[in-house]
């Protein structure tokens, strides 16, 4: 289960995180119809609801209006979020450990929604719940995300009733190792926080359930290998699978159950209802690994719900300019097919980038796609180029071409090349509503 957090429908915000602990039913009395919240938990050491539990009210001096500081000066509840988060932030392995052994020995049933090795998926969930509660103040995207989280947790067995023992386990460990920012007023901005998250998942696993299975089926039809390391897979799903150009989702082979990795789809959605996808083996990926080693025609893979927003608008008349580093041209390539569907003259200029030659496994199908389409230009760019071809890696190619002003900017491959990329196209006038990448793994550039 990963996470992060926006408004209910009632809204969020200092006073709905100051009333989330004392609904009626408990904590996270919100969720589902017979679902029971977690029991407060006290402070680890002293047993108090937090480390500086106030004395009782009646007991506490009424301050007088001239001793009352500023309203402005009273933290908002996303503030008391980020205190928390920057108090833990040099502990985060220790906190997040402690959040799985209090989840797994309170409920030790969970254990087995979750991979053997929890190497990658024990980061990814903490943070993510982490990430989720501290942009509050973002809601649309993160509304989006969550609908998005609460639809693809489906794949995982996650039902209503596990999200209050998430929610127990998340409060237990930061009260646990914030003792310098923790208190009845960041308690319940952190419970309020995690009360939204978990129903607008709840949710949007509700509605999803009614329209599409929690995950497909789906037989590799053809397995062919385009480098040592780097593999086309192509499977038929067992029913229909409706995505976008440039979206991903996630895969898990027989070879190593509940350990899911997301994959772009290399095409456009195609007649015959395939689905492609370009996987380099890397080193300890064992899903990666799988699929390039292992996999072979005749094997079941299973397939989570399609996601991602690097889709293109057809309503504009922009320029594309689509930026591939490695196996990250699978979904540019996607791109060019569906502008080519749609039928539109659009100019489609991409930079595929790679550190060496073999690198570019899939230059003569780019190449094959720019004879057939005279809008379609595409620039090879290697890191350390011979002479002739660009090099230097994708930024700077990026920079000796041009003007990109009216162009709307795709960008897929390795996060550092992403990084580097979007520096240089907000460098060079492009807005940062016009660049569109999906960071799979956690919310960077959220806010963009």
């Amino acid at each position: 289960m990963e996470a992060p957090t926006t408004p209910s429908a009632d809204g969020y915000g200092p006073g709905a995180a100051a009333t989330a602990g004392g609904q009626d039913g408990g904590w996270f009395a919100r969720g589902p119809k017979g679902a029971h919240g977690p029991r407060r938990p006290g402070h680890p050491e002293t047993g108090r609801s937090a480390p500086e539990a106030a004395r009782p009210a009646e007991r506490q001096p009424t301050p007088t209006p001239a001793a009352t500081p500023a309203a402005a000066a009273v933290p908002s509840a996303t503030e008391l979020l980020r205190r928390t988060m920057a108090e833990i932030e040099p502990i985060a392995d220790r906190v997040t450990s402690y959040f799985y052994a209090l989840l797994f020995l309170r409920h030790p049933g969970l254990r087995d929604l979750f991979p053997a090795a929890m190497d990658t998926q024990r980061d990814r969930l903490f943070k993510a719940l982490l990430t989720a509660a501290t942009h509050a103040d973002d809601p649309v995207t993160l509304t989006t995300y969550l609908t998005h989280l609460g639809r693809g947790h489906r794949k995982y067995g996650t039902l209503p009733e596990h999200y209050p023992a998430v929610g127990e386990a998340l409060i237990g460990a930061l009260a646990r190792h914030a003792p310098e920012t923790w208190g009845p007023r960041t308690e319940a901005a952190w419970v309020g926080a995690y009360t939204t998250i978990s129903q607008i998942m709840i949710d949007a696993a509700t509605e999803d359930e009614l329209r599409a299975p929690a995950w497909w089926q789906a037989e590799v039809v053809a397995h062919v290998m385009r480098t040592k390391d780097v593999a086309v897979v192509t499977v038929r799903p067992d029913g229909p699978y409706p995505f976008l150009a440039g979206q991903y989702t996630a895969l898990e082979t027989p070879w190593w159950p509940r350990i899911w990795r997301h994959y772009s789809f290399a095409s456009a959605p195609r007649s015959d209802g395939l689905l492609s996808f370009h996987v380099k083996a890397v080193p300890a990926g064992w899903v990666s690994n799988a699929l390039v080693h292992r996999a072979r025609t005749g094997d079941v893979i299973r397939l989570g719900p399609p996601a991602g927003s690097m889709t293109v608008d057809h309503t504009s008349d922009n320029g594309l300019l689509c930026l591939g580093g490695g196996t990250g041209i699978a979904p540019i390539k996607a791109l060019v097919e569906d502008v080519a569907q749609h039928g539109r003259r659009r100019s489609v200029d991409v930079f595929y980038g790679a550190r060496q030659n073999q690198g570019l496994y899939d230059i003569d199908t780019m190449l094959r796609l720019q004879q057939a389409h005279p809008w379609l230009s595409v620039r090879p760019v290697l890191d350390d180029g011979p002479v002739g071809l660009l090099s230097g890696g994708i930024p700077e190619a990026v920079r000796e071409f041009g003007p990109w002003h009216t162009h709307d900017a795709y960008l897929s491959g390795p996060p550092g090349m992403i990084r580097c990329s979007v520096d240089t196209l907000v460098g060079i006038g492009i807005p940062t509503h016009r660049i569109r990448h999906d960071s799979i793994e956690e919310l960077v550039g959220a806010t963009t």
